[in-house]
Order: C-alpha cells, then sequence, then structure tokens
C-alpha cells in the first residue's frame, strides 16, 4: 500500500476524523477542555452497551473452549496491544489462572510495551509467527484488538487463527472493518472522532479497556473462578492479598476468624477450598476433591457435598 493510499484509507475512518469545533482547544482553559473530555468519554458505555450481544456470544463461545483446556489469546499493535497485555497480565493474581492460559501478544514484543517498535504494526508475517511460537491449537481463542479495524498485525493474527481452527474475535472501533469481517465473532465499539485527532488512547482506548474487561472477567465467571461477586480463586501472594483471601472467606462463610484461620490452613491457603471446608463441614483433602469432581465450580461441589 503506498503512502496515498494509506492516507486515504485513515481520513475514512471515524476514529481519524477532524474536529473542526476543537480546532482552538489548546487556547481553552484546562478547567473547559477537562469537561470537554469528561463529556466525550462519558458516551463510551453506551457505544459499548450497543454491542452487547455480540459480546456476550464472543464469551460463551471462548468459556466453552476454556473449558475444554484452550488459551484467551489477545493480538494488537501499539495501544491496543498494551491493553491486552494489561488484561492478561491481571488474571493471575486475580482469578489464579496460570500465566500461560490468557496471553497478551503486541506486535514488536515486550520492548513495544514502552517504545514504539516501528514497522512491527504493519506486518502480518509477525503476527503468524507470534502465534507459531504459541503452538496455537484449535481449543484456542484469538481476539485481534485494533481502533482502526485494519492495523495488519491484528488482523493477520485473526486470519492466521482462523485457518488453523481457532475460535477469533475481532474488536474495532470503527464500522465495516477488516478486523471483524475476518473473525468469527466481530465487536465494532463505534465511539466517533476522538477529542485529538486520531489519539485513540482516548476514548477508543476505554471502549477496548471495557470490552476487553468483559471478556476475561465473565469468562471466568463461567469457569466457576468467582462465587458470586467473590474472587474465590484469587492468589494470596502479598500482604493485601492475604488479608483479602481472609475477608472473603468471612464474606462466603460468616464464620469467625478462628474458624477461618483453621479452614485456611487445612486448605493450604486455597480460598475456595476454604470455604468448602466451613461450608460443607468436611475437611481440607476432602474439599479439594469434591473441587475437583466439579471441575472447580464451588457452586457445584457445595451441591454435591449436601446434596
Amino acid at each position: 500500500m503506498t503512502a496515498h493510499d494509506l492516507r486515504s484509507q485513515l481520513a475514512s475512518l471515524t476514529t481519524e476524523a477532524f474536529r473542526p469545533e476543537l480546532a482552538d482547544i489548546d487556547r481553552l482553559p484546562t478547567l473547559d477542555i477537562a469537561r470537554l473530555m469528561n463529556a466525550e468519554d462519558a458516551g463510551v458505555p453506551a457505544a459499548v452497551a450497543d454491542q452487547l450481544p455480540r459480546i456476550s456470544a464472543a464469551i460463551d463461545a471462548v468459556a466453552a473452549r476454556m473449558t475444554r483446556g484452550g488459551r484467551l489469546i489477545y493480538a494488537g499493535a501499539g495501544t491496543a496491544g498494551r491493553l491486552g497485555v494489561l488484561d492478561a497480565s491481571e488474571c493471575p493474581p486475580t482469578f489464579n489462572t496460570d500465566p500461560a492460559q490468557v496471553v497478551g501478544l503486541i506486535a514488536g514484543g515486550p520492548e513495544a510495551m514502552v517504545t514504539s517498535v516501528e514497522g512491527a504494526e504493519d506486518s502480518d508475517e509477525l503476527a503468524r509467527a507470534d502465534l507459531d511460537a504459541l503452538k496455537l491449537t484449535a481449543e484456542d481463542s484469538v481476539v485481534g484488538v485494533s481502533a482502526s479495524g485494519r492495523t495488519p498485525y491484528a488482523v493477520g493474527a485473526v486470519e492466521h487463527a482462523r485457518a488453523q481452527g481457532a475460535l477469533t474475535i475481532g474488536l474495532a472501533c470503527n464500522e465495516h472493518s477488516a478486523l471483524a469481517a475476518a473473525a468469527e465473532h466481530g465487536i465494532e465499539i463505534v465511539v466517533g472522532p476522538e477529542l485529538i485527532t486520531g489519539s485513540t488512547r482516548l476514548k477508543a482506548g476505554t471502549a477496548q479497556k471495557l470490552v476487553l474487561n468483559m471478556l476475561s472477567t465473565i469468562t471466568m465467571i463461567r469457569l466457576g473462578k468467582t462465587y458470586g461477586n467473590l474472587m474465590v480463586d484469587v492468589r494470596a501472594s502479598n500482604a493485601k492479598l492475604r488479608a483479602r483471601s481472609r475477608r472473603i472467606v468471612a464474606l462466603a462463610t460468616g464464620a469467625a476468624d478462628p474458624e477461618i484461620e483453621r479452614a485456611l490452613t487445612e486448605s493450604g491457603g486455597e480460598v475456595k477450598t476454604a470455604i468448602l471446608v466451613l461450608l460443607a463441614d468436611v475437611d481440607g483433602p476432602a474439599a479439594a476433591r469434591l473441587l475437583e469432581d466439579s471441575g472447580g465450580h464451588l457452586r457445584a461441589a457445595l451441591a454435591r457435598a449436601t446434596g
């Protein structure tokens, strides 16, 4: 594609549109600019709401594959790639997932998290190589993320994953995007032109973050990683999380502190197991077996124990 062709393509995108009414924004008082930005951001949740049926269908498809051992893999460049890496990196401490279970790929590799890697986003070959390095399977789910919906790295990742039989999701912020068209599940969150022309780390980035939050969080709910709205699979890797673990057990069971300490000790610090110890009145090993037989779902294990 020539520079002229690319310029013409970008000019046609909603996310790249110029807003003449904001041409003097740099002359406004800071508070007025802040109010403008805040008003712009307020419209993002409504744009996400328009796509909730598509988002929900994608989540159910991801959860079905992850139940069978598949992985959730994000692929993007620049801001979109960083958001995917961020979401993936937060799953182990929040849901006690294996780091290899939810993966974020960014064009240009880890270096691109903090600096621009020139040309990386333009390479669909790089996307294929990154997925091949993960030994992609048909049980995996690949989410291409791109505000424009045309980024070669994201589109290439989805096209390659689909050819391998993996589930594919394309998350873009423009209608009729190549990314959504390439994927089995296309999600287009149209938030409109940015306050600063083409700066898609703003509304588009916020929209992508909201959708990625849903994809990972609701998938983990479906996988039994929560009990109600409690993070019962939280990994107690620091003092704050150890205190949170005790609080979660208390909220789930209503037990007193000595009982909670006993249950956590019996369970090797595993919150979900400790809750089952207290609610089902079983010992730690029995609770662990019940959870294993129930695929890690605490409600199902409780039903087995009390049924």
